[in-house]
């Protein structure tokens, strides 16, 4: 049997990239510079909560899998993990933590999908938000991106499905909107990370 552990996530800003100041300053619009703030000081703690809690679990690192929404297949995939941990990616760091006891990071996302988003997303924060003409390339960007997120995580379940091995456990980091652990065969048993803790997944690794 493979096992999987789902460590559901919320994005920090070094996850969000070449587009972080863009999403910065819509979120400001809305809410002010004091409730971006406060939305970023939620997400790392969020995230240090979550390292306490993965702490907790003595795996065999050796026979561990470390999967990452949003970390594409390039054959470069310890490095990026690297440069934004530096950057002040707290999920990154933690990849980088749980490697260094012997995990694989693997490579997880279609990199040509990703770029497509990226495309897309960029446009739609170029869009003037007034204008009928751009809530209609709205509309139609955000079917596009729904359809391209269903794709990726076909190719994330495939990617797991391809790489894990029997006797090993994957930890997918991974957000909430995605569906990637409903398209994996039965031969995985997929938990939750809350739910392996409160089943005492610690005495079971």
């Amino acid at each position: 049997m493979r096992r999987l552990i789902h460590v559901p996530i919320v994005h920090s800003q070094a996850d969000l990239g070449p587009i972080q100041e863009r999403v910065r300053q819509a979120y400001i619009e809305k809410g002010g510079e004091e409730a971006w703030k406060a939305s970023r000081e939620a997400v790392t703690e969020f995230w240090n909560a979550m390292e306490i809690a993965i702490d907790r679990i003595p795996f065999d690192y050796t026979k561990v899998r470390l999967y990452q929404d949003g970390l594409p297949v390039c054959g470069l995939e310890e490095k990026i993990v690297r440069d934004l941990a530096q950057q002040g990616g707290v999920n990154y760091r933690i990849l980088l933590k749980l490697a260094g006891r012997g995990a694989k990071i693997e490579g997880t996302e279609d990199p040509d999908l990703l770029r497509r988003e990226y495309k897309l997303i960029m446009a739609g924060l170029h869009a003037d938000a007034g204008s009928l003409s751009a809530d209609t390339d709205k509309d139609g960007n955000a079917e596009v991106l729904r359809d391209l997120l269903d794709r990726r995580d076909r190719f994330v379940a495939q990617r797991i499905d391809q790489t894990l091995q029997a006797g090993e456990t994957g930890i997918l980091f991974l957000g909430a909107l995605h569906r990637a652990t409903a398209m994996l065969p039965d031969t995985i048993q997929v938990t939750s990370l809350s739910e392996f803790l409160s089943a005492g997944g610690a005495d079971s690794t």
